[in-house]
């Protein structure tokens, strides 16, 4: 049967370790009975581990050559490919507004649009599993203190519990990446509230991050009204990778505190 050609344009690199994929895919098992969306599934190498599991699976590829192998070597999948961006797709939609696990070997390219994404969706994504590039990995799972924490780290933790689980080596994929990947899980957390203005929080995080060198006293300044001085908060006296997801909420109710006070 035709082999699928990686795409270098597509960010393609074809997992060939069937023991690395059913370790992935064993990342679900506590999860059998929600359906599953697999994004990029290639040559299938993650997808078989999935169905043998008994996964209720779809899955979304863009690449046309990648769909008709899919469709030749999985007849129990037919009706259940998408092709198509997965960037671009409702994802309410496709589960008929059911809840659904999302997992895959993600393209290293679009991999933080990806998180993003499911980040949109996080009242109906239970669970998000999957291999990317491992410095991404190390990221998304990074605890207060760590210096790759960022952005993403926070978004993502204020509602998953995220665990890094393994590396995989560069030599096992077709053809090989120049870095090592990482398989992380991120598991839906009970929060529901944030106690926060939410569109704040996310722009506290960003403005924060996005001047990471500087103290949050510093880098805050811009989401205050002119001329406004600042208390001894104990947090202005940070930088944004010390802070925790609790931190981050106290550090935006104390920006939304000081914005109404000057308002009044």
């Amino acid at each position: 049967m035709a082999q699928v050609k990686p795409k270098k344009a597509l960010g393609q690199h074809f997992l060939t370790d069937l023991g690395v994929a059913a370790k992935i895919a064993a990342t679900l098992n506590d999860y059998v009975g929600v359906p599953v969306l697999e994004i990029g599934p290639g040559m299938g190498v993650l997808t078989r581990p999935l169905l043998e599991a008994g996964h209720d699976l779809t899955v979304v590829e863009i690449d046309r050559e990648s769909v008709e192998y899919l469709d030749r070597t999985f007849p129990e999948l037919r009706g259940h490919v998408i092709e198509g961006d997965f960037l671009q797709l409702d994802l309410a939609k496709i589960f008929d507004g059911r809840k659904f696990c999302v997992i895959g070997n993600y393209p290293y390219n679009i991999s933080l649009q990806i998180f993003f994404k499911v980040l949109d969706y996080k009242d109906m994504v239970p669970c998000c599993s999957g291999m990317l590039q491992r410095e991404v990995a190390e990221r998304i799972a990074a605890p207060e203190g760590s210096k790759v924490r960022g952005i993403l780290s926070v978004l993502l933790q204020a509602w998953y519990d995220i665990d890094y689980l393994f590396t995989v080596s560069e030599r096992v994929f077709n053809p090989p990446p120049k870095v090592k990947s990482g398989v992380i899980i991120m598991r839906r957390n009970g929060v529901t509230d944030l106690g926060c203005d939410e569109a704040l929080f996310k722009n506290v995080v960003k403005t924060t991050f996005g001047q990471r060198r500087k103290t949050i006293r510093n880098s805050v300044r811009g989401l205050l009204p002119p001329g406004v001085v600042t208390d001894d908060n104990p947090l202005l006296a940070m930088r944004p990778e010390q802070l925790s997801v609790s931190q981050f909420i106290q550090l935006t109710n104390y920006v939304s505190q000081i914005c109404k006070e000057v308002r009044q």
